[in-house]
């Protein structure tokens, strides 16, 4: 295809400017270099051939050297400059992140979802918003409008997604899975690599074992095309051809670009440091070439150079004007770590009249069901969810069959695809749930559930929270062994950006389910798996009246299920506890014939927590247990503890206390050893005596 000599203009003059803002960075090394940063020096031509071809329904994942993409795009120097500086008016974070690290959601361009440092974590929230697109696709106009109504959210039947890669990022782990879904389901993708032969020091030779081109030719399903990203006519045709398949095929492609690093990995790793490739590095420098080609195609001289002083002025222009501007005030430091919910008070009927008694996890199923009737974009996905199975414990029972293959799904053995597609997934405007089998396999999920999950709206400066749910079944159960019983609240609740539910019961555990749903942070609900079906000894409290379709219970409002009135002259007791701890402890009270004098508080969420139920409980009784099924060493019981005896401290009467699981490595397969190392309603008992004795 000819290239226009409006396009040429174009793309000489964003080259240029990207390459005067990294050269003036240089000069000014002392004065930007407060905070990292990277340039796109080397890589221009090919981030420009691209960006100027997105549309503003397109969605794009950067990395951090695509400054050269961000320009063609339409943002200003000026503004990338703001985010250099981390001043207050950084138009992506607010100070909070670092250059090149974009989050955008205006009208007129390409959106960005909150940006990492984009070393392969953002290939799976870039193929959850191709999944999105893939599932919306599947809908009638009339459920697409339903959900672009309720989503600030959209995309047209001709939208894209762009992934812009690190060659060395391809080796990631987390890369396979992102290849995997998106050849499988066929994702209307692009994945731009640009090799630039090198990770910080270690180069291609002793890294990779084989390209990105060659290495997606192994997922079949995925065009993989390797050319020269230095060289703007075969850029710009090569992806105007791909972004043309993709937006009319609906499948996916990835780009291979050579391209030379011209600049220093970081401003804190100097290439000076460790390159040994410079001079052949600059022989390949995208301006020469592209300054020929514009001569070439009726350009003179004058009109080359007056770009380049203009690119230059403006960038020196740009830096001045933001050092002036204002670094974020402290109080910013405190802005949107959650988007507001319109969850707040408990609404709906806990227990209607005539009602059955379901058991927990049905209670789950119909929210869900309930939830899936009534909101098109509301998705459920996880390993063996789908219609064959229902889920392995049939939370997901005829799920499938109800609203159809596209919306209940399985998915490959993919915790950190689950996870992290959901960042994408809400992106697109959808509300997925999905579901890691068992709390053991969590760990693989959980670099994408700190990474992009939970810092996104928090550094995207509130554009851009991630609406999901994640259900964790947890906990030990019918000789589980150790990779099906573990209990790791700690880890997760460490993880602030999200909201943590570990109900004790079906009403809440619906309750909490609903209100998760139209709460537009990341929830985790941890579901206890010997409560589901109350077959464990004493867990017949965890069956409940089913509540009523708007049944909502808010987070952060802990339950005093078994209150009691403080009698100065006996020693009372409040029991802190979650999940299973809660049969425990009323099952211990009640043996014990303590009812009247041991106070129960169920906080029902981890994240909020509801402190001041907590305190008033133990101000009044005196005394604290708090009970979990986790070994207790540095856990969340232990800083729980630790709080209330900072806060209650002139209140009480003896040290709080901690019982849990017995400290060591995992959960046994034996029976015998599973009950010697798990909390029982004995131990509660001994516990209870032990501290009313103190």
């Amino acid at each position: 295809m000819k290239i226009s000599k409006e396009i040429l203009e174009f793309g000489y003059k964003n080259l240029t400017t990207a390459k005067a803002m990294a050269e003036l960075y240089e000069e000014n090394f002392k004065t930007v270099s407060k905070y990292v940063h990277a340039t796109s020096r080397g890589h221009e031509v090919i981030q420009t051939a691209l960006g100027m071809q997105l549309l503003p329904q397109d969605y794009a994942f950067p990395y951090y050297r695509d400054d050269a993409m961000l320009l063609s795009i339409g943002m200003k120097p000026y503004d990338l400059m703001l985010q250099l500086l981390a001043k207050k008016d950084d138009p992506f974070s607010g100070g909070r992140t670092y250059y090149s690290h974009p989050s955008l959601n205006d009208i007129d361009k390409p959106k960005i979802p909150h940006q990492s440092s984009a070393t392969g974590m953002q290939a799976i929230p870039a193929t959850g918003v191709a999944l999105g697109f893939h599932y919306r696709e599947s809908l009638t106009d009339e459920q697409r409008a339903a959900i672009d109504s309720s989503s600030s959210s959209s995309s047209s039947s001709d939208s894209i997604v762009v992934c812009s890669l690190g060659d060395a990022s391809v080796t990631e782990g987390e890369i396979a899975e992102a290849f995997q879904m998106a050849a499988l389901k066929q994702l209307p993708i692009l994945y731009l690599v640009q090799d630039n032969g090198w990770d910080i020091s270690a180069n291609a030779a002793e890294t990779r074992a084989q390209n990105a081109a060659e290495y997606a030719a192994g997922f079949h399903g995925i065009e993989a095309i390797s050319i020269d990203g230095t060289d703007f006519r075969e850029s710009y045709n090569t992806l105007n051809e791909v972004i043309e398949k993709i937006r009319t095929e609906r499948r996916p492609f990835l780009v291979h670009a050579t391209v030379p690093l011209l600049n220093h990995h970081t401003s804190g790793v100097r290439m000076e440091f460790y390159r040994d490739d410079l001079e052949e590095a600059r022989s390949r420098d995208p301006y020469p070439r592209m300054r020929q080609l514009l001569l070439d195609n009726g350009f003179s001289e004058q009109d080359l150079d007056g770009y380049d002083a203009f690119a230059k002025a403006e960038s020196e222009k740009s830096l001045d004007q933001a050092m002036k501007m204002p670094d974020p005030e402290p109080a910013d430091l405190f802005t949107h770590d959650f988007a507001p919910t319109p969850i707040t008070e408990e609404k709906g009927e806990r227990s209607p009249l005539g009602a059955e008694k379901v058991v927990m996890v049905d209670c789950a199923l119909f929210a869900i069901e309930e939830l899936m009737k009534k909101h098109p974009e509301c998705l459920l996905y996880g390993q063996d969810v789908g219609g064959r199975l229902g889920g392995v414990f049939r939370e997901a029972a005829t799920l499938a069959q109800k609203f159809g293959d596209n919306r209940v799904f399985n998915t490959p053995i993919q915790e950190a695809f689950i996870v992290g597609s959901t960042v994408g997934m809400s992106a697109a405007g959808l509300k997925p749930i999905v579901e890691v089998q068992f709390a053991d396999y969590i760990w693989p999920g959980l670099n994408q559930l700190f990474t992009e999950v939970s810092r996104s709206n928090y550094l995207s400066n509130g554009k851009w929270p991630v609406s999901m749910i994640l259900r964790v079944p947890i906990g030990a159960y019918g000789s589980g062994g150790p990779y099906h019983s573990s209990s790791m609240e700690s880890v997760v609740s460490n993880i602030r950006g999200l909201k943590i539910a570990y109900p004790s019961n079906g009403a809440d555990l619906k309750g909490l389910m609903k209100a998760a749903y139209y709460d537009p942070n990341p929830v985790v609900i941890f579901e206890h798996k010997g409560l589901y079906w109350s077959k464990v000894k004493g867990t017949k409290g965890a069956t409940s009246v089913e509540p009523s379709e708007d049944y909502v219970l808010p987070f952060g409002k802990a339950w005093v299920l078994q209150e009691i009135w403080k009698k100065e002259e006996e020693e009372t007791l409040s029991i802190i506890t979650y999940g299973m701890g809660v049969h425990w402890a009323m099952n211990a009270t009640e043996e014990l014939g303590l009812q009247d004098r041991v106070e129960v508080v169920d906080l029902r969420t981890l994240h909020p927590l509801d402190y001041e139920t907590v305190f008033a409980s133990v101000k009044k009784c005196g005394k604290c247990l708090v009970v979990t099924e986790e070994p207790s060493e540095n856990s969340f019981s232990r800083a729980l503890q630790g709080r209330i005896q900072e806060e209650c401290f002139k209140y009480i009467d003896a040290p709080v206390m901690v019982i849990g699981s017995e400290n060591m490595p995992a959960i046994p397969l034996n029976s015998v050893l599973e009950e010697t190392m798990i909390p029982s309603t004995e131990k509660v008992k001994t516990k209870i005596e032990e501290i009313l004795n103190y």
